[in-house]
């Protein structure tokens, strides 16, 4: 070990970090399903993570020239998948074509891959090799608004608001960091509301997704019918108390009240059976993780791996506060997962390049 926090190359701080969200995760999947599936979810959840940190090991030893190389293909890749979404080869899941399915019962969500391909195409576009040392100008502008809208447009139509909103969020902060004149950041931030307003004002959000927002603006509305997995969330999360039920013994984890409490409600587990400590425990430990991608950012000695580490701690925070916020009932539901926590393959699998991005991205950078 070195006194930088890096061993064999690798910023040892982001890869314990999510490793241990991994595993939290591991223990609140298999509490959620051990009942009706045994430990089958388990096993999935932890082989999928080994893959994810294999790949984030990859990733980070091609080093930062490669990764900056790649940004357009990634990128692309993330375009074209999104394309293939609203064909034939997509497939709906709860009133949003997100999903395109594999072989095995696997499925893949390309608006996870897109986070990847934003956060490495916005860093390679706003920061021209080499560096002039000024900021981006207008060419870079537009390159990068058009990086972000194709993406954020495809997203937006599946209709995956949580993503969006992610997606969206991550571009308005690298811009800013990256030096964007004021005029710049206003028209991008006035694009975003238009997109909510447009949005909210016609067909594109689901008759699904909107239920989901009337319920947070009055969850006693339909208690029995789309308000009913926010009511359950709140009751798990409130009777776990200070100290929780214990590992396994949660009433409405273990009697399976919390619809799809494996993902996007795993947090529930936490709340229920290991109580607000327990929850916040969780909370601190991606807060650290958050702060770690953000402290090697800040070490790192070339702007396309400082913005590399801002898209990625964007990204991951947002969806951090997103969803604890609507496990609390604090924001609407929108179906985002907690990063290394909740179920799924295509979002354990991106959060874990993302820490390979960063680690990849910081090059000779030193974080204490």
């Amino acid at each position: 070990m070195r006194r930088d926090g890096r061993a064999a190359g690798h910023d040892v701080g982001l890869f314990v970090a999510a490793g241990g969200a991994s595993l939290v995760g591991a223990l609140l999947v298999w509490s959620a399903t051990v009942r009706t599936a045994g430990s089958a979810y388990l096993v999935r959840h932890l082989v999928t993570a080994a893959v994810g940190l294999a790949l984030a090991v990859l990733v980070a030893r091609a080093g930062r020239g490669r990764l900056r190389a790649a940004a357009p293909w990634t990128w692309g890749a993330a375009v074209v998948l999104l394309l293939l979404v609203p064909t034939p080869l997509g497939t709906t899941v709860n009133g949003a074509r997100s999903w395109i399915p594999l072989v095995g019962g696997f499925t893949l969500q390309p608006a996870e891959l897109a986070k990847v391909g934003i956060v490495l195409a916005l860093a390679a576009v706003l920061t021209p090799w080499p560096s002039r040392g000024a900021p981006p100008g207008g060419r870079e502008v537009a390159l990068a608004a058009l990086v972000l809208a194709v993406p954020v447009g495809l997203v937006a139509l599946q209709p995956d608001l949580g993503s969006a909103v992610v997606l969206t969020a991550v571009g308005v902060v690298v811009v800013v960091v990256a030096g964007l004149r004021l005029r710049w950041v206003a028209l991008l931030v006035v694009a975003a509301l238009g997109l909510g307003v447009a949005a909210w004002t016609t067909p594109l959000l689901s008759s699904y997704q909107r239920a989901r927002l009337l319920t947070f603006l009055d969850p006693s509305a339909d208690p029995l019918g789309a308000g009913y997995q926010v009511g359950q969330v709140r009751l798990a999360v409130a009777g776990g108390g200070l100290w929780g039920q214990g590992f396994m013994e949660g009433p409405r984890t273990q009697g399976g009240f919390v619809p799809f409490q494996l993902n996007d409600f795993v947090f529930s587990v936490a709340g229920e059976e290991l109580g607000f400590v327990g929850a916040a425990g969780l909370v601190v430990l991606l807060g650290v993780l958050v702060v770690r991608v953000l402290v090697v950012a800040a070490r790192c000695e070339e702007p396309f791996g400082r913005l590399v580490g801002v898209g990625v701690a964007t990204w991951l925070a947002v969806q951090v506060v997103q969803n604890v916020g609507m496990n609390l009932g604090l924001l609407p539901v929108t179906g985002l997962p907690l990063p290394f926590v909740s179920y799924g393959g295509s979002s354990m699998l991106a959060s874990w390049l993302a820490v390979g991005l960063v680690d990849a991205a910081q090059g000779g950078s030193r974080a204490p």
